[in-house]
Formats: structure tokens, sequence, C-alpha cells
């Protein structure tokens, strides 16, 4: 489907992977597959532009064929910091945010946020299940960027807090909360894995 404005996709893949033993999530295969590649294929279909965000293995995440951007300090500040760089390196009014490990997320569910978030012209549009944020599932206005650079340049990081500053519109995803599982754990990929054979 066609979006009545253009739109910039950005996958998060810069985290540290702490409970992975610090693999690089997105790299790591689920089903025989670098975990971004689900990411890429939900995303694909519903942006005009998708690029990749990442600190680490830049030459790997480039095999995909997509630009690949880090954050601008070496911090590991977390998913605001990968959503401010790509504030800054994309051109349209949009921001569609994914995560690298959620491999079960479709184009639909995203192509819904963004919907949400323009029918509303609200600041950002993010997924909600059971009553609990999903905070880097997200569709939000580059307009912001100016107020999250002063934001993280305070030390903060949580994203949801941030968010709740604005006109952010909690879309209900609960009657499909699996599509929003994300994998932390070795443990979790090999007992998904096995959900979905």
């Amino acid at each position: 489907m066609k979006n009545k404005e253009s739109i910039t996709g950005v996958i998060l893949a810069g985290g540290l992977a702490r409970r992975m033993d610090h693999q690089d999530k997105g790299l790591v295969n689920f089903k025989g597959l670098p975990l971004i590649n689900y990411a890429i294929t939900a995303m694909q279909p519903v942006v005009d532009e998708l690029i990749i965000n990442a600190n680490r293995n830049i030459g790997d995440y480039r095999q995909f064929g997509l630009p690949v951007i880090s954050d601008q300090s070496d911090n590991f500040d977390g998913p605001l910091a990968g959503i401010l760089t790509a504030m800054d390196y994309c051109q349209t009014e949009v921001l569609l945010v994914m995560p690298c490990d959620s491999p079960l997320m479709r184009s639909a569910q995203l192509q819904t946020l963004i919907d949400r978030r323009y029918e509303q012209n609200a600041d950002a549009a993010v997924a909600v299940v059971g009553g609990r944020w999903h905070p880097v599932f997200l569709a939000i206005k580059t307009a912001l960027k100016t107020d999250l650079q002063a934001y993280l340049a305070g030390g903060h990081r949580k994203v949801e807090t941030w968010l709740m500053q604005y006109k952010t519109l909690p879309v209900d995803f609960s009657s499909q909360p699996g599509l929003f599982m994300n994998i932390n754990t070795l443990d979790e990929l090999v007992k998904l894995e096995r959900q979905h054979l």
C-alpha cells in the first residue's frame, strides 16, 4: 500500500546484546536466516527508504544492500540514539522504527502504525499490547529531532518517558501479542524456533 506521505524506515541493530553473550543480534540466525532479514522483509513494503542503525559489524550489515548508519556517540546510548541518528539522516517527515530482533513482525502491523499516526495527525504512534507499550515499534514525526537531541543531552534514555511528552497515540495490538516477541537470549531464540518449525 502506498502511504500518503514519504516514510523512512530504520531497523535498530545498534545494541550491545549483553544477554546474548554480546553477539550482534541482527546477525544471529533464526530458522537459517539472520534476524535482520525478517525486519527487512517486514519493513521494505511499507517505506520509501530503509536504513539500518548498527554500531558493530558495519561491513556485514552493508551486505544487505541498505545504508548503514551508526550512533553519533560511541556510548551505546540505546534505541533513542539510533532513532536520533536516523532522524538526522532521513529527508522524510515520518520515521518508522522497529528492532532487529522481532522475526514474527509483519508489514500489515507496521502499516497500521503508519496509518493511525496519519489519521490522528499524532506526533507518534506506538504499539501497545495488553496495556504495555512496545516503544521501539513506532511511527514518529522527524520534526521532534531537536527535542530528542536535548533529551539525550540531558542524560535521559527511556523511550516511553520521552514519547509521553508528545501527542503519542497508543495503537492496540493485543489480539496479536506474539508478533512483538523479541529475542534477548540464545535460549529464547531456540524456544521460538521450536514453536515456529
